[in-house]
């Protein structure tokens, strides 16, 4: 259990510092239309460390486990690891069309194969597994949800402007893309 408490710690400051380097190096520049993101990151960046400090505040003053078995520690390790590093991959995979308000670049294109073959926002989809993780991980009812439910009414918020500025940028194309892909879990929602 002492291993998992380490790998727990790690992945926590790996997901602060991550989301904190992403904030400050992959911002929109003076030639983007960057007009469109309605305060959706400054809504993100209360929602995920009000969620943060809840959950585990609650944690510490409520019993309300999810489960008595061992198992529920390591599934929220494994989904705060999975998450961060699937996030990074996205990231990655989006290169400069990534930034962390919603923008539209010069030459923006929609992306459509890997992961946005099935998930119109696989971003966002694996920072909510990391949340999701951390709530199993605190193995407490009210932590889960605190953890969850305020990160994912804020990426919804998100989601709807975004796609509202892609769908003013390509039109039929995205439409044509939203019908073919689901939002954030394949094949389901």
């Amino acid at each position: 259990m002492k291993t998992l408490q380490i790998i727990f710690t790690a992945s926590m400051f790996a997901w602060f510092l991550s989301e904190i380097l992403y904030k400050n190096i992959l911002k929109s520049n003076e030639k983007d239309k960057k007009d469109k993101d309605k305060s959706t990151l400054n809504l993100l960046w209360i929602a995920i460390p009000f969620s943060i400090a809840s959950s585990v505040t609650i944690s510490y003053y409520t019993k309300f486990p999810i489960s008595d078995e061992v198992w529920i520690y390591y599934l929220g390790v494994i989904f705060i690891v999975v998450g961060i590093i699937l996030r990074f991959i996205i990231i990655k995979s989006l290169g400069k069309y990534f930034t962390v308000d919603v923008t539209i670049r010069e030459d923006h294109k929609i992306k459509k194969e890997g992961f946005y073959k099935y998930l119109r926002h696989p971003s966002y989809a694996f920072s909510l597994l990391t949340s999701l993780g951390l709530g199993l991980y605190l193995n407490n009812w009210l932590s889960l949800v605190l953890a969850f439910v305020p990160t994912f009414l804020a990426f919804s918020y998100r989601i709807t402007i975004e796609e509202r500025a892609l769908i003013e940028q390509f039109g039929e194309e995205y439409l044509e893309y939203r019908r073919k892909t689901k939002k954030l879990i394949p094949f389901v929602y």
